[in-house]
């Protein structure tokens, strides 16, 4: 006889929704320690499971992954990205990420870490010794004008404050996206809807104009839109995009490099700012291996200890915290039944923090990330950009861009979290600071 994965009681109408949307990684934290590592609940009438072992997360994300589509929190995000990578399933998908490839190849991602490094020193001049600035909006005006000439060949600085607010304003839509009834929810002329709408009209007029500018001009300008504008699918039938397919792409691929990066660099100096002797440590690094010039790809491999506390980082902070699936057949995880239409969440912020893969893991520590600690790591015990046929596809863009940007600023800069400023998190589609990070500038 099969059985259903324990749980917590929950109220007949909306579940445990009220539990989970007052704060979700402490309930999902909660459900891991109660109940194991396979637990089931109820957000309103969506059935619910969490799985929190390395071994089980595998399972879902790669061995049986034909088994699961996304969650419908993704399904919901269509509303703003479309059919992108982030949204789109089976066969939609594969031919998205076969096109896309290309843009992610080495050699092209080698050229972008230049437009990083150089986005990077400009935003070393922003500050001034002394200032008082939230880290949080600075990051996130820093990676928009990386993915801007990145993805766009374009300086994007003059638009940057309408940019960054449609995209807050799209963002915050999610809240109420999560709700139960949110589909009912999102069709009524509600505020945030209203508010929503008007974003995702600013947010396409941008994308639209600049596909236009290159279509007119039809260049390639070493940017990732040339590329998707060029690129055919030579395995089917030849075919380019269309311009709402590279709608869809440029709107996933604006939202991804430019949200998720800008949280994770500014948990980055957060952290750095409460542990000083990590930050000499990595101070001591870069002068080494840097001596005060911009770091360039090449770097990369002499800056391990960098790379170690951005590691960590995301451990502690990971910017995608949880991966919500929708099992599309009945199927079983660790010997209990899922039945179809459940919606199974893997959390990045649950599994980062389990004690049985770390040692003290509240502990900001990048020394843990030892080549020896890393071979016996669990595979699915760390993983900030997903895992299987539906990894992130802009992984290694990532990591270089963080660690470049990091480089680069830390040569120069330090922040001093103002004192009595609250830290706490806001988990929505990324993991974003609540109140911002207000930091005190102080040149090196």
């Amino acid at each position: 006889m099969t059985t259903l994965p324990p749980g917590p009681k929950s109220t007949l109408l909306l579940g445990s929704a009220r539990r989970f949307r007052k704060d979700p990684i402490d309930f999902l934290r909660m459900l891991a320690r109660d109940y194991g590592d396979v637990v089931s609940f109820q957000i309103g009438p969506q059935p619910m499971a969490m799985v929190n072992h390395p071994d089980l997360i595998r399972d879902i994300l790669v061995t049986n992954a034909k088994q699961f589509h996304k969650g419908r929190g993704l399904q919901r995000a269509k509303r703003l990205l479309g059919e992108g990578l982030l949204t789109s399933e089976d066969g939609r998908h594969l031919r998205q990420r076969r096109m896309m490839q290309p843009a992610f190849h080495r050699q092209r991602i080698a050229e972008y870490g230049r437009v990083m490094a150089s986005e990077a020193e400009r935003a070393a001049e922003w500050w001034q010794d002394g200032e008082t600035v939230d880290v949080a909006t600075e990051m996130m005006r820093l990676t928009l004008g990386i993915v801007g000439k990145t993805l766009f060949g374009a300086d994007v600085e003059n638009e940057a404050a309408e940019i960054s607010g449609a995209l807050d304003e799209a963002i915050q839509m999610f809240h109420l996206l999560m709700l139960p009834f949110a589909d009912v929810l999102a069709r009524l002329p509600l505020p945030p809807v209203r508010r929503f709408n008007a974003a995702r009209a600013r947010l396409d007029a941008v994308i639209y104009r600049m596909i236009a500018e290159h279509r007119r001009t039809n260049d390639d300008r070493g940017d990732l839109l040339s590329m998707l504008l060029a690129v055919r699918d030579e395995e089917e039938d030849g075919a380019r995009m269309t311009d709402e397919q590279i709608r869809d792409e440029a709107m996933t691929i604006f939202l991804a490099g430019h949200e998720t990066t800008a949280n994770a660099l500014a948990w980055t100096w957060y952290l750095l700012s409460q542990h000083p002797e990590i930050e000499t440590t990595l101070h001591a690094e870069l002068a080494a291996a840097l001596n005060d010039r911009v770091p360039g790809v090449d770097d990369l491999p002499n800056l391990p200890y960098t790379r170690k506390v951005i590691a960590e980082s995301m451990r502690l902070y990971p910017p995608a915290w949880v991966i919500g699936r929708r099992a599309i057949t009945p199927c079983m995880i660790g010997g209990y039944a899922i039945p179809k239409e459940t919606v199974v969440l893997v959390s990045q912020s649950v599994t980062h923090h389990d004690a049985r893969f770390y040692d003290d893991p509240e502990r900001f520590d990048p020394s843990r990330w030892t080549p020896e600690f890393e071979s016996t790591l669990p595979k699915f015990a760390y993983y900030p950009f997903g895992g299987g046929p539906r990894v992130c596809i802009g992984e290694q863009f990532a990591w270089m861009e963080l660690i470049l940007t990091l480089a680069t600023l830390a040569q120069k800069w330090r922040f001093h979290l103002v004192p009595g400023h609250p830290i706490a998190t806001m988990p929505i589609i990324t993991l974003r600071p609540r109140h911002g990070i207000r930091m005190t500038a102080q040149m090196r």
